[in-house]
């Protein structure tokens, strides 16, 4: 019962937090783990149980061979796909470094494999070459499980819906084609109007939006200058349009809104527009910016998804980086200490 109670001990805890505030990446760990638990415990039971066990256990043992089976095509899945993915971003959004960032990872993933089987059966047994490697398999478990905590912790926060009752809807810029607001752009815009036009249905009260972003060095006019034109062609009053032109960021976009926002009023609701892949980090800068706002997310082309997550996740690890430095530290002490007790 061990994994049953660890399971359920988990579980609490995420709905915990869960409920007291959905913007922390210890809910996405809490949740995995338990739900990991919880699995493990389905396992024992399934093995321990006395009636109809052997029908059980010849099930159980039966999906488990085939997961197992199936583990080098979906390894070398993921490669292909990434690989091909970067093809498609190249082709469709030009040869950026984001572009390339899925095709990187199939790449490295691919020679991290070629890298073992050279090891194994060409380079030979070097103790040094042996350490090395599998302290950058530990390394790379440990980001991979940080990464499904990620993925989970994005996927649980787009069950987000805001009360309409919003006083302001922030909208976070994402760059601009010359003047023009871009598709990744309008989407967002589209969603906060979305939300606009249903409260006023619902409640009556129409919500301020607060399009904020300030201008890159190869942008014509400001994000927020564009969005706020973008604004006004589809029918919202200009009087409903504030403007944050200053923030080069998604922290200063809810900062600098913050700003305008107390600045109006001392009791508010808000709450802020962005596309899916990014509401759970914008989330985490809006309550970094000591705003107690939600977010809710656009839709996003599908091929675009696993640049846009990669992204996501390598900047959620440079805000937690002292974090990860010292974990990963750790595992290079114990990995020393290893070696050292190894040639003793």
């Amino acid at each position: 019962m061990f994994f049953a109670y660890a399971a359920i001990f988990f579980l609490l805890i995420f709905l915990i937090l869960y409920i007291w505030d959905r913007r922390r990446i210890s809910n996405g760990i809490f949740l995995t783990i338990g739900l990991f638990l919880g699995l493990l415990f389905i396992l024992y039971w399934a093995f321990s149980a006395t009636s109809r066990s052997e029908i059980i256990q010849v099930l159980v043992t039966g999906v488990l061979i085939l997961l197992i089976l199936l583990i080098p095509f979906f390894f070398f899945g993921i490669i292909i796909g990434l690989i091909m993915n970067g093809r498609t971003m190249m082709r469709k959004e030009g040869r950026k470094l984001t572009s390339l960032l899925p095709m990187s990872l199939g790449i490295l993933l691919l020679g991290l494999f070629i890298w073992g089987v050279a090891q194994g059966l060409v380079i030979g047994g070097g103790f040094i070459l042996w350490f090395f490697y599998f302290f950058v398999l530990l390394v790379i478990s440990y980001f991979t499980f940080f990464f499904i905590t990620f993925l989970v912790s994005t996927f649980i926060y787009q069950y987000n819906f805001p009360r309409y009752n919003q006083d302001f809807i922030i909208v976070l810029g994402s760059g601009l084609i010359g003047d023009k607001v871009p598709p990744l752009l309008a989407s967002r815009l589209d969603k906060a109007m979305d939300f606009y036009y249903k409260q006023e249905k619902k409640t009556g009260k129409k919500a301020s939006f607060i399009v904020s972003g300030g201008q890159g060095d190869d942008e014509l006019i400001s994000e927020a200058n564009a969005m706020r034109k973008y604004l006004i062609n589809k029918g919202i009053p200009e009087t409903y349009i504030l403007m944050e032109d200053k923030s080069v960021n998604t922290l200063q976009n809810m900062k600098f809104s913050k700003a305008k926002m107390d600045a109006i009023m001392d009791s508010y609701h808000s709450i802020f527009a962005t596309n899916n892949f990014h509401l759970f980090r914008a989330s985490l800068f809006a309550r970094k910016a000591g705003l107690k706002s939600q977010g809710i997310g656009s839709k996003t082309a599908l091929y675009y998804m696993p640049s846009a997550l990669i992204r996501e996740f390598i900047a959620i690890i440079v805000m937690y980086k002292f974090v990860h430095l010292s974990i990963i530290g750790f595992f290079f002490f114990i990995f020393a200490l290893l070696g050292f007790m190894q040639l003793l």
